[in-house]
């Protein structure tokens, strides 16, 4: 359920403004989606101009692209910290800055790098910007779970509804084999109960709900870059 609006110079606004961070020398943890592209492209650019990072990428997408951007790349495993990540999000919270991920279907290695970040940065347009979260909360599950996880959201309020795949039949597979069920709850008041509450399900891989775990939101404008620091 990938999640569509803003003008590309809104999205490269907010993430030439994330990339002012990255410093030589970093591991930087690179995301996944539209606006995070545009950081991506900004950092093969400084990586042409000297810089020396190395990149984390949190997706196979995200693994291409940097590699046609010249980032040098290094797997989870293969570091000891992760300086700064950035990624994007399908809707921000701008009263405490939780975060709704997972529209391209890659938020459980998304939440691992961003959360092992000393510090995670978000870029986004105005459109995923909402005072109090709405958005379906995708969650990723073990294929033989999706029932028992489905009845689960079901009891927890929600509406799951599983992801079909574009252009082909059947469901969307994540990078990590398993299946997507995006779970509309209307307005979510407690981002952080609700979080508890699908990690404590099992069969859940991992959820899109990101409480507590942004440094800085850059919202990407005509004219301009708002900053939200929760």
């Amino acid at each position: 359920m990938k999640t569509t609006g803003g003008t590309d110079a809104q999205k490269r606004r907010a993430a030439t403004a994330a990339v002012e961070a990255v410093e030589d020398g970093m591991v930087v943890g690179l995301g996944t989606g539209s606006t995070t592209a545009f950081a991506i492209r900004a950092i093969g650019d400084l990586v042409a101009d000297g810089l020396d990072v190395r990149g984390v990428p949190t997706s196979f997408a995200a693994r291409e692209l940097a590699r046609e951007c010249g980032i040098p790349l290094a797997d989870l495993d293969e570091v000891d910290a992760i300086d700064l990540a950035i990624d994007g999000a399908d809707q921000v919270a701008t009263t405490d800055g939780a975060l709704v991920k997972g529209g391209g279907a890659a938020h459980a290695r998304e939440k691992v790098v961003d959360a092992f970040a000393d510090r995670f940065l978000v870029v986004a347009d105005p459109s995923k910007t909402a005072e109090t979260l709405s958005h379906p909360v995708p969650v990723e599950v073990l294929p033989s779970a999706r029932s028992t996880v489905a009845a689960a959201v079901s009891a927890l309020g929600g509406d799951p509804t599983l992801r079909r795949a574009e252009k082909k039949d059947g469901p969307v597979v994540t990078d990590n084999g398993n299946l997507v069920l995006d779970c509309e709850f209307g307005t979510i008041d407690d981002p952080d109960a609700l979080a508890t509450s699908l990690s404590r399900t099992p069969g859940t891989v991992e959820h899109g709900l990101f409480v507590g775990l942004a440094e800085t939101v850059y919202v990407g404008t005509d004219d301009g870059v708002d900053v939200i620091e929760p």
